[in-house]
């Protein structure tokens, strides 16, 4: 007994020779880019990410054909296929088939998960109110707040998705956001444009490329992820210490006289672009940058910490660009620097202990969660007055006063939630944390939706 979600009937009708052709043009607006990147085949990604992932994503593009008209007999194949044999199927089947013919892949952000039932779903793309879609098998591994790209679609009453769900990290969303306001001509904003219906069904392949080239990266470093001047996008903490008896006044005055610091408090510094740079390599993959609400592009930022001057980047040609720009300003006055790298989940998972702290395994689990949550909050609590990258380089107090910014930091922390809930175990101190208070001491608990 075939389900509401049984295609066969029109995967078999793909093998007439014009809709063959047909489905290899889209399948090659989905791949081609990756595979020309990589050098490699489809049967290399099935080989990579494993034969789960690749019928998935051969199911996005053949998901895509089939909202897609061409110049052949009948012009769409599902509408074709259920002039000819839709007889055949029973009504779950053609109205979910009906309901493919005129979907659109988007992104959203799921939320009220109730495992093997239900979730709700806000489009971040096209806005609107969050809805309830039916679900039994992704709501078991979902988290709260994560972000997938799906198509939604109407069946018989009830929201459902299609085949092709893929969940996106936030590199995989910046990728693709950055994609769509190039092609709909956002380009010096971080605000994505009104993207119509129609508009969006013809990027389907952008939401593909964009987690394929962020997955691949994860599993394999090919190709890497980068910046606007096609390097390689690996985080920099250059720390230079200050020289015995310097004060921060004194570096704070060299500094501001360096070419492109933005002084944004007495202690902090956006280092902008000031002109394009010259022979930037090609890029092979997506890339993304911050810029300022005037379109300057940030290519780092500067903070006087205690006894350090820090300079925070995105790749390692900017930090060392940075390190000669500083030492040649402040010259003596600070000491050789030190360098560290990581990548954006390691920023998020660190958790350093306290003094005299024992490991949470060698400590009862009950006093374990209790020290750990102490510690979150004092943490967190400090990371309300410090500068946050999510936030423009505001910290979250500052960042409330405007309404663009509260918006800023509930994606935020609802960045911090779910990172903190993807523990193995969900009776880690860190999955069982509660962020609420923080939504309520910065005044954006209406937006925790």
């Amino acid at each position: 007994m075939p389900t509401s979600h049984d295609l066969k009937g029109l995967m078999k009708f793909l093998a007439r020779e014009e809709w063959r052709d047909c489905f290899d043009e889209v399948f090659e607006d989905h791949f081609g880019p990756v595979l020309e990147a990589g050098e490699m085949d489809f049967e290399d990604i099935a080989e990579i990410l494993g034969d789960n992932w690749a019928m998935t994503l051969w199911g996005c593009a053949f998901e895509d054909f089939l909202t897609q008209d061409f110049e052949v007999e009948g012009g769409n194949i599902v509408d074709e296929y259920l002039k000819r044999r839709g007889w055949k199927e029973n009504a779950q089947v053609k109205a979910y088939m009906q309901a493919l013919r005129t979907s659109v892949m988007s992104l959203y952000e799921v939320s009220e998960i109730v495992p093997g039932k239900s979730l709700i779903a806000r489009d971040l793309i096209r806005g609107g109110e969050p809805i309830i879609v039916s679900e039994g098998t992704a709501t078991k591994t979902l988290k709260q707040w994560d972000q997938i790209a799906a198509r939604i679609v109407p069946v018989l009453g009830k929201n459902v998705f299609a085949g092709g769900l893929l969940p996106f990290t936030p590199t995989a969303t910046d990728a693709l956001f950055d994609g769509l306001r190039q092609m709909f001509g956002k380009k010096n904003t971080k605000k994505l444009p009104a993207i119509k219906d129609k508009e969006l069904r013809a990027a389907a392949s952008m939401f593909t490329l964009s987690w394929l080239f962020d997955t691949l990266e994860r599993a394999m470093g090919l190709p890497s992820m980068q910046n606007a001047d096609g390097d390689e996008l690996v985080f920099h903490d250059v720390r230079f210490p200050l020289a015995t008896g310097v004060t921060q006044k004194a570096i704070a005055a060299r500094v501001s006289n360096i070419p492109g610091m933005a002084q944004e408090n007495a202690k902090f510094w956006n280092w902008l672009e000031q002109k394009p740079k010259h022979g930037a390599r090609e890029q092979t993959g997506p890339s993304f940058d911050a810029t300022m609400d005037n379109g300057a592009r940030v290519l780092g930022n500067v903070e006087l910490k205690g006894k350090f001057l820090h300079l925070s980047t995105n790749s390692a040609e900017r930090a060392h660009m940075g390190t000669i720009l500083i030492q040649q300003a402040v010259g003596d006055l600070v000491r050789v620097p030190l360098t560290e790298i990581r990548t954006i989940e390691q920023m998020m998972a660190e958790r350093p202990l306290c003094d005299g702290e024992a490991p949470a395994d060698k400590i009862p689990p009950e006093i374990a969660e209790q020290v750990v949550h102490q510690f979150m909050d004092r943490q967190y609590r400090d990371t309300l007055d410090q500068p946050v990258g999510m936030l423009g380089n505001k910290t979250p107090r500052q960042a409330v006063k405007s309404a663009a910014g509260r918006k800023k930091v509930a994606e935020w922390l609802k960045y911090l939630e779910n990172q903190s809930s993807r523990q193995p175990n969900p009776a880690d101190p860190m999955a069982t944390y509660s962020f609420e208070w923080m939504w309520h001491e910065l005044g954006v608990i209406d937006l925790r939706q």
